[in-house]
């Protein structure tokens, strides 16, 4: 993979490990202020985004 295409997905994956975090946190109900705020359906979409996020982040690492 070309050096670019590594860059955009690691900074792609970064982005959704925050999202995913965000979401996780207010669906715990430890980030108020949305309608996410203690929906356990946010907990779950976060952790499943977040751990999407690291695996991409690993596929961008991989060492051919």
């Amino acid at each position: 993979m070309n050096l670019i295409v590594e860059n955009m997905l690691k900074i792609f994956a970064i982005l959704l490990m925050l999202a995913g975090g965000i979401w996780f946190l207010q669906g715990v109900n430890i980030l108020p202020g949305s309608y996410m705020t203690g929906n356990p359906q946010w907990t779950i979409n976060g952790a499943i985004t977040v751990l999407i996020g690291v695996g991409l982040f690993w596929f961008a690492n991989r060492k051919k």
